[in-house]
């Protein structure tokens, strides 16, 4: 049998297969040290990282998971502060409008593009206020039901939905989070409806779920995956084009006949606008050291992760092209997000 190289774990589909993978592979520049006076011997107090989402939640997951590894890099203490709430956005503002010195980072992911998209009245401007520093997954939702649901797949759910229209609830970890567009963008290409309810982070919606409160939910992986494979939650799909790789026996939305589907949930650090270029590096080079690591990339697949390490100017060009999309989605769907 072939042993795996460490490059089997980070991003194992084609780049031609998806834009977002495309952009990485024109990222994956090698790595230098950062050599200007700002980051010498940076950092050298504690650093926080905000996270938006609560305890337990797929973005709370990668983001101690990458910071736990930062601290022992930098031999100082990297500090996870859960801001729940507001779709990810008390955090990311609450970052913004830090000061500028690579002593708060914000750990964030599809739901900051959506939010910056969508709701004109946010106390920041997602698209100035924020530095994308660095990209470290891109994994699938997966489309999950209570164990006891009639719903075998994902046309068992259309039926179910188109049946009983409005009747039944999908959950989301807030408003405009990366989960919440994965169902809208479902209802859109499968011409359902239903009732959205919204939790404070995915540990919760996914709980809900189990108890047979809520009748479907487009989870994140480290969430969703491990109860559908525990027998709790039946899995019905995965949002990707491709199947995903740790779990190969699970249908993708599009295969089931929902023509065009595809959604894919990224996550990566931040800094306040005005952090000098040459922290940004640093941080940059200093996660995607620890990303492309075997150990870090093998831990993230066990938790049903992808792994990427996309530095900031790739980064950047992709965030701002995932903003301008998901601007064009909010409008063709009606949804209000303010």
């Amino acid at each position: 049998m072939m042993k795996k190289t460490a490059s089997a774990f980070l991003v194992p589909w084609s780049p031609s297969k998806s834009g977002f993978l495309a952009l990485l592979c024109m990222g994956l520049l090698s790595v230098t040290p950062a050599t200007a006076q700002q980051s010498q011997g940076y950092p050298t107090k504690t650093v926080k990282v905000l996270v938006g989402y609560a305890p337990g939640s797929s973005t709370d997951i990668v983001g101690r998971l990458v910071s736990q590894s930062l601290s022992e890099t930098w031999k100082r203490p990297v500090i996870v502060e859960n801001k729940a709430g507001a779709a990810g956005n008390i955090a990311a503002d609450l970052t913004a409008k830090s000061a500028p010195d690579g002593y708060t980072l914000l750990f964030a992911q599809n739901g900051l593009a959506i939010s910056t998209a969508a709701n004109p009245k946010l106390p920041f401007n997602g698209e100035t206020d924020l530095i994308p520093v660095v990209a470290v997954a891109a994994t699938p939702h997966i489309l999950v039901v209570p164990s006891a649901s009639s719903a075998q797949s994902v046309q068992d759910l259309i039926k179910l939905a188109k049946s009983s229209p409005r009747k039944l609830n999908y959950a989301s970890s807030g408003i405009g989070n990366s989960d919440h567009m994965a169902a809208e963008l479902f209802k859109v290409l499968a011409g359902i409806d239903g009732v959205h309810v919204p939790y404070r982070g995915g540990s919760l919606a996914a709980t809900d779920t189990v108890g047979g409160q809520i009748d479907f939910y487009f989870a994140g992986m480290p969430v969703g995956l491990p109860l559908a494979q525990g027998g709790k939650l039946r899995a019905l799909a995965v949002t990707s084009k491709e199947r995903f790789a740790p779990a190969p026996e699970i249908r993708t939305v599009a295969e089931q006949g929902v023509s065009g589907y595809e959604h894919v949930l990224w996550q990566g650090f931040f800094m306040p606008k005005g952090t000098p270029a040459e922290l940004v590096k640093k941080v940059s080079d200093d996660v995607i050291r620890i990303v492309s690591s075997r150990e870090m990339q093998e831990n993230m697949a066990s938790k049903g992760i992808t792994a990427i390490a996309m530095p900031s100017s790739a980064f950047k060009d992709y965030y701002l092209r995932d903003i301008s999309k998901w601007r064009k989605v909010v409008k063709d769907s009606g949804i209000t997000l303010e």
